[in-house]
């Protein structure tokens, strides 16, 4: 399996897990090769309704700051096989 391949089948898995909870804007942040699992660790990001910041600001404008969450997906090599998602913190 190559990068591509990788991405797609996890931007795939997540889009198919999260169908329901109105996901937008969803995209590759970052992915990482495990030489010793022969995994592919890809970070997607997105937004979600309740993640959206209303203020006073966005009220006028109509436009929500919508904040991002993050997954990383594990994918495995030879079959590309979705092994795991979890919630990727963000260090500040």
């Amino acid at each position: 399996m190559d990068v591509k391949e990788a991405v797609k089948a996890a931007k795939n898995y997540v889009s198919d897990l999260l169908a329901e909870e109105g996901m937008t804007n969803l995209g590759l942040e970052e992915i990482e090769f495990d030489d010793a699992e022969r995994t592919w660790n890809v970070t997607l990001g997105f937004s979600r309704p309740w993640n959206s910041q209303r203020n006073a600001l966005t009220t006028i404008t109509g436009d929500n700051s919508a904040k991002r969450a993050y997954r990383v997906v594990k994918v495995r090599d030879k079959d590309g096989e979705i092994l795991s998602v979890k919630r990727r913190e963000l260090v500040e």
